[in-house]
């Protein structure tokens, strides 16, 4: 793969990621939340497991710690998107890239960077102007997409310390698995775990197969030509193919308050990408942005 590849293959996965979120607004409305999670990632997991099926023990143990952390981000976002926009939920979830970095220096006792502290103060602001209503109160769908950007924040950080001991493809199965037999349980006790109807089955191959099996690939195989840090850049265009699409699709369409406020999520996202120290990089990184779509 060429490095002009490389950038069009990743270009390609920012717009299928930042699309899906339209997608499962649709899909959510015929098939309850925690059931569309269980069906799409069980669909991803069989794809993954039939290129390469996990054996070792270890990439079972660590893939079920990480994958608890997936299916809180991924029940959350989807949960959330019954009560929000689209655009709105794309916006949110790219925060994880800002929560990340915070919630690493956290855990090590370490003050962040004054760079990823102005990065999230930006963000902070931007999802005010972006979400909170008259009253300043933060509506339930966006509250929710909040917690799913920092349990995906919490899920990076976990790979941050499993990810390098097992093969990409077997440990992301692993991760997807779980996250479907969480989801499928919660929802035989909330929703009753409904089979999905017809007219949800084409999102769900979308979402499980194209989304979660073929784009993570296609995004792996672009990493190895042109690195980590340009890789999160490009795929930090996610957000705004979300919003995009939102509008195209949908006809969402945001205020001048909530422009303001997606730019400055945007550029929160960017600076916090942009000046993340060395240290800090493996947790900013695709390897570990990848596992979060």
């Amino acid at each position: 793969m060429s490095r002009r590849s490389a950038h069009l293959g990743l270009a390609l996965a920012a717009f299928l990621f930042g699309a899906s979120f339209v997608v499962i607004k649709g899909a959510i409305a015929t098939l309850p939340p925690f059931a569309f999670v269980g069906w799409r990632f069980l669909l991803g997991a069989l794809l993954l497991f039939a290129i390469s099926l996990p054996r070792d023990r270890a990439v079972w143990r660590d893939g079920m710690i990480a994958g608890m952390f997936l299916f809180l981000g991924y029940a959350a976002q989807t949960s959330g998107l019954a009560s929000t926009t689209a655009s709105n939920s794309g916006l949110i979830t790219g925060l994880y890239v800002v929560f990340t970095p915070l919630l690493a220096a956290a855990l090590r006792r370490t003050t962040p960077p004054m760079a990823t502290i102005a990065g999230a103060m930006l963000s902070m602001v931007g999802l005010a102007l972006l979400t909170v209503g008259e009253g300043f109160r933060l509506l339930p769908g966006d509250a929710l997409t909040v917690l799913c950007a920092i349990a995906f924040a919490a899920h990076i950080v976990t790979l941050s310390r499993y990810a390098h001991r097992h093969g990409v493809v077997e440990f992301t199965g692993v991760q997807l698995f779980v996250t479907a037999i969480a989801a499928s349980v919660t929802s035989v006790f909330v929703e009753g775990f409904p089979l999905p109807p017809r007219e949800v089955v084409g999102a769900l191959v979308l979402t499980g197969f194209v989304i979660s099996g073929g784009a993570f690939l296609l995004q792996v195989g672009a990493q190895t030509v042109i690195g980590p840090s340009r890789t999160a850049i490009v795929l930090g265009l996610e957000p705004v193919f979300a919003a995009a699409t939102a509008a195209v699709v949908l006809g969402e369409r945001l205020d001048g308050r909530g422009w303001l406020g997606a730019t400055a999520i945007m550029i929160g996202i960017y600076v916090v990408l942009t000046f993340t120290p060395p240290e800090l990089e493996d947790l900013t990184s695709a390897e570990a942005i990848s596992e979060a779509h």
